[in-house]
């Protein structure tokens, strides 16, 4: 009896410090990142670490310096939400769209496939690291759009509201989701605080009544999020105007995911290439009918859903959808951070950035082409935007980007 015992305690050291070191460990061993930072500060770092970092089933180390941790589906951090505290979790949709939507599902190519696999019951998440959270402002404001960004949203952009966009819209409506092609880019960001995307809007609410509804997904370089100028897939949400709720990718609750091959924040590739091979995603995001979840498919495969609950507008429809290029920079004055290829809609498929076979889902749960879009770009010589039609599969299309600051755009 005192052997077995003994066993058992052993077994239960072991545990402990297993649980220590994934906890303690990568924060002691980034120390060199910590020079000049208030002990108050690394607390608050660490202490944040160990409530989003969720212990893994295994982890693995991404050719790019990502890890991944396999964690097991029912402890992803959605369901430290106070709205999903006793949600079930609904593994696939109960229906799909009606339409052009049934893409032959093929694999999305993701840098930490190189190293391996998550297994069945488990989600990809990218590990948050000491540095990533010391490079924001605050750990309250990691992985959110901060105050600062919160500039006027599109439909009111102009040329002086910091953020700088060459969108697409809708026009206003009961919308119920959204189809897109997007080709892949590695855009240039002039500064580390800089971010160049490509994504679509799902949008309902104002900011003018702080009740600004949105769903987010794409693509987007973002160096100071994090630490390199890979493309990776994005998601975002917010049911406030971006005041308290909603983050960037799993960082925060809401998003429940059910697909375990998929990182959010993971690098994409490969790149497209100026006058090559262009390599593109599929997104779709819909409401499920039955549930009135939304969920996300991107390259035929379902990835997971942001559940009706943590919405007030977008628990019924969507007002409108955008598509489209946004580059955030840093400093006053013009970047020459470049959107999408760098290159402007003019030079055509291959040199330019492209949205094609835009489509929307309506009250019937029905995919058709997007007719009727608005063009937002308040400083065309920098980034434009312009869009078409074509009776190929590239249905309703844009071409969008440019290169930032040049001669005609000081």
């Amino acid at each position: 009896m005192a052997a077995t015992t003994r066993r058992a305690c052993m077994v239960a050291l072991v545990v402990v410090a297993l649980a220590f070191l994934f906890f303690e460990g990568p924060a002691m061993a980034e120390s060199g990142t910590t020079a000049g930072v208030s002990a108050q500060r690394l607390r608050e770092v660490r202490s944040y670490l160990r409530r989003i970092n969720k212990a893994p089933v295994t982890s693995i180390q991404s050719p790019d310096g990502d890890i991944i941790d396999c964690v097991p589906i029912s402890k992803q951090p959605a369901f430290d939400h106070p709205l999903l505290k006793n949600h079930t979790i609904q593994m696939q949709p109960s229906y799909y769209p009606y339409g052009d939507s049934n893409i032959a599902p093929h694999p999305i190519t993701q840098t930490w496939h190189q190293n391996g696999k998550c297994p069945e019951n488990t989600i990809p998440i990218r590990r948050i690291k000491e540095e990533d959270v010391l490079r924001a402002s605050s750990v309250n404001w990691y992985g959110k759009k901060t105050p600062e960004d919160l500039h006027k949203f599109h439909l009111e952009a102009s040329a002086n509201s910091g953020h700088q966009y060459a969108v697409a819209s809708s026009p206003s409506g009961s919308f119920y989701g959204t189809q897109i092609s997007m080709n892949l880019w590695k855009p240039m960001t002039e500064s580390t605080n800089d971010f160049s995307l490509t994504q679509l809007w799902i949008v309902a609410g104002s900011y003018s009544n702080n009740d600004l509804n949105t769903i987010e997904t794409g693509w987007q370089v973002y160096p100071y999020l994090y630490g390199d100028t890979n493309p990776r897939l994005f998601i975002y949400w917010t049911r406030d105007a971006y005041r308290t709720t909603g983050c960037y990718n799993l960082g925060c609750s809401g998003f429940v995911q059910t697909n375990n091959q998929i990182a959010m924040g993971g690098t994409l590739a490969p790149q497209s290439t100026y006058g090559g091979t262009q390599y593109e995603i599929t997104f779709l995001v819909w409401k499920d009918p039955n549930t009135h979840n939304w969920w996300m498919q991107l390259g035929g495969t379902d990835v997971g859903y942001w559940p009706s609950s943590i919405f007030t507008h977008l628990a019924n429809s969507a007002s409108y959808i955008q598509w489209g290029g946004e580059v955030a920079p840093s400093e006053n004055g013009q970047t020459s951070t470049q959107m999408g290829s760098g290159h402007f809609p003019s030079e055509g498929f291959g040199k330019a950035s492209y949205i094609r076979n835009i489509q929307t889902v309506d009250s019937s749960n029905t995919l058709s082409s997007a007719n009727g879009l608005s063009l937002i770009n308040p400083t065309p010589n920098c980034y434009n935007v312009q869009t078409g039609t074509s009776s190929s599969n590239w249905g309703t299309y844009m071409f969008y980007g440019g290169p930032g600051r040049n001669s005609n755009c000081p």
